[in-house]
């Protein structure tokens, strides 16, 4: 999915990236993973990330406007093209002190990762290692004993959610959907 960069994920989040510069004034295009560029005129700074790791401190964020998927920014810091220019291809990270609270029908996404998931019964079905977006709704990728399974997040199928599992309700042959038949016990 994304680039790789260096940096304590403790501490951060990996936004996106800076895809170029964008006018005179320093402003600079930035792709988002989320596909939310939305988002990035809720926070007040970011920082960025170099392919070396090297972290910049945090950068105000004078302005932001949308462009189609993409987030036109303009830091406090960064006064020309030239500016915006030796920032292209920097990873942008959020400090994780920053995000916002969830509703209570919300959840981050990094959230979920390393979630062990369970049916109703209790029974262990995989952990989440990855989620995407199908565009009707979001899918939880769950590394399972018998290979990967792909789960909708709908309230009829994730029907609950503690500090470590997603407790789901999937409908009948969801979770064998993909699988090869010689997942089961041998005969």
């Amino acid at each position: 999915m994304e680039e790789e960069f260096r940096f304590p994920a403790d501490r951060y989040l990996l936004l996106g990236r800076v895809a170029k510069a964008h006018g005179l004034r320093g402003e600079v295009k930035l792709f988002l993973y989320s596909g939310q560029p939305e988002n990035v005129g809720r926070y007040r700074e970011l920082s960025l990330v170099d392919r070396r790791g090297t972290i910049t401190p945090p950068l105000e964020i004078l302005s932001v406007r949308l462009q189609g998927k993409a987030a036109i920014v303009l830091f406090a810091t960064i006064a020309d093209r030239s500016g915006a220019e030796n920032i292209e291809g920097c990873g942008v990270l959020l400090e994780r002190g920053q995000l916002p609270e969830p509703e209570d029908d919300e959840y981050y996404w990094h959230g979920l990762l390393g979630k062990r998931v369970v049916d109703q019964g209790g029974t262990y079905i995989g952990t989440i290692k990855s989620l995407f977006d199908n565009g009707a709704h979001d899918i939880l990728v769950v590394d399972s004993p018998r290979g990967e399974v792909l789960i909708p997040v709908t309230k009829s199928i994730v029907v609950g959610e503690s500090e470590t599992e997603v407790v789901v309700d999937p409908p009948p042959g969801l979770l064998e959907l993909g699988q090869k038949d010689d997942w089961r016990s041998p005969r």
